[in-house]
């Protein structure tokens, strides 16, 4: 089980939580918050999340990340605006917050 913040991921039954209540996430959703999660802290690159979530070694299109992002985002409760838990850093990547 990995937690931070009031997130909850168990990797091997792929079930997320909010605080107490369950998320239903798709797939890939699922891959792209373990992806983030599982680094905490650190800045996870578009080319990483690419090949880690998509399997993908060449970028097919940006908008791809970003849409399941959204829907991720919406999920986890986390405002585009003001990120408090997926940080998005111009450039360099992505970052799950750890506090």
């Amino acid at each position: 089980m990995i937690e931070v913040q009031e997130i909850k991921l168990d990797p091997d039954t792929r079930r997320a939580w909010r605080n107490d209540e369950e998320l239903t996430l798709s797939r890939k959703e699922f891959d792209l918050v373990h992806a983030l999660i599982k680094r905490a802290g650190d800045v996870v690159s578009r080319d990483e999340l690419m090949r880690d979530v998509w399997n993908a070694t060449f970028y097919t299109s940006s908008k791809t990340i970003d849409v399941h992002l959204g829907w991720v985002r919406r999920k986890l409760g986390d405002d585009p605006r003001k990120p408090h838990l997926i940080t998005t850093l111009r450039g360099k990547g992505l970052r799950f917050e750890k506090a």
